[in-house]
């Protein structure tokens, strides 16, 4: 079978080791699929097996967990067999992989059996350290599967998702949905399929307000002025949203306690004249903002508001056993404390 085509070196393998995306791997006599990112490595060995078998249909595909192998086992599945068919392993879990496998797979590396795609599925971590310093030292074609995190990089995934597909998205309508669905590349991935699904030309930014909406806003923030303005099913809605996304406790109750603290500095302005508010380091807009909304407080709400976050704070950093739930019920006392 054919090698991948090769591309410049990352910096995450080894000097002149080919860097391949997941979009680009190929069967070759060893491929090292690496790095923590699930989606794209699934994607990247199914690739393989794909091309493998556009190649020859009647080609053998074995799967073997690594952290349960034993010796001699690749041996056995890569030998020739009595039809001689061409064959496929996929050695699963490397990152975990027994003693047996790491002393095999260097063996058979120096010298690969003819006909066979050995597929290495290293998920990070130190394990298996020497077998991946000597894949990398072979020049091994590596399909990186870094974790997506940078938003570009996320947009990024985005738009290539809908363009497999045919389909184009407005900018806009790209960073709505990463804003939404978060950095999880399956609820991205399944987020765009259903987009493609339901909606018909170049998708725009109302198409994802239709689907996802309620996610777009569901930041801490948002959540935060909802409580604030006295709205407790709305921000019980945003939180639970908020939630289901991903979204951590403890920066939503940091969210309500950056909120509540602003008002508290801007109550204790009042009275006190200008040169006070200046004081405070804040922007314009937000004392103006803040002052607006202290129409609706009170002193003693104010305090009960921020006992009931100062409460929350603890909770969801230890003291709960259930955090969301610490979180929701905060978010519900500031929501009442604001009446």
């Amino acid at each position: 079978m054919p090698p991948a085509t090769r591309r410049p070196a990352s910096r995450n393998t080894a000097p002149g080791a080919p860097f391949l995306g997941w979009q680009d791997a190929a069967p070759a006599p060893v491929v090292l699929v690496s790095g923590p990112e699930e989606l794209l490595a699934e994607r990247a060995v199914e690739r393989v097996i794909v091309l493998a078998r556009q190649q020859d249909p009647e080609v053998e595909v074995t799967r073997i967990d690594a952290g349960e192998y034993g010796r001699g086992t690749l041996e056995v599945v890569t030998s020739p067999s009595l039809f001689d068919e061409a064959r496929l392993v996929v050695v699963d879990g490397v990152e975990r992989c027994t003693d047996d496998l790491i002393a095999d797979a260097l063996a058979y590396l120096a010298e690969p059996a003819p006909d066979v795609v050995l597929v290495l599925r290293h998920g990070g971590g130190q394990r298996g350290k020497k077998l991946l310093d000597a894949l990398r030292g072979a020049q091994v074609p590596t399909v990186q599967c870094d974790l997506v995190k940078k938003d570009a990089d996320k947009t990024a995934f985005v738009t290539a998702e809908l363009r497999r597909s045919g389909r184009r998205a407005e900018p806009a309508a790209v960073r709505a949905l990463v804003d939404a669905v978060g950095s999880d590349l399956r609820e991205l991935a399944a987020a765009c399929a259903q987009l493609v699904a339901d909606s018909t030309g170049v998708i725009s930014a109302a198409t994802v307000e239709r689907y996802y909406g309620g996610r777009v806003e569901a930041s801490g923030f948002h959540v935060a002025d909802a409580a604030l303005e006295g709205d407790p099913g709305r921000a019980v809605a945003l939180l639970r949203h908020a939630l289901a996304t991903g979204v951590d406790p403890v920066p939503l109750v940091a969210a309500l306690a950056a909120k509540l603290r602003v008002l508290a500095k801007v109550a204790a302005t009042r009275g006190r004249g200008q040169d006070a508010v200046r004081a405070l380091g804040l922007a314009p807009w937000q004392v103006e903002r803040a002052a607006r909304e202290l129409a609706r407080w009170t002193p003693e709400g104010l305090a009960e508001a921020i006992t009931a976050v100062a409460q929350a704070d603890a909770e969801v950093k230890g003291q709960s056993r259930d955090p969301q739930f610490a979180v929701e019920r905060a978010v519900l006392r500031v929501a009442a404390a604001s009446r």
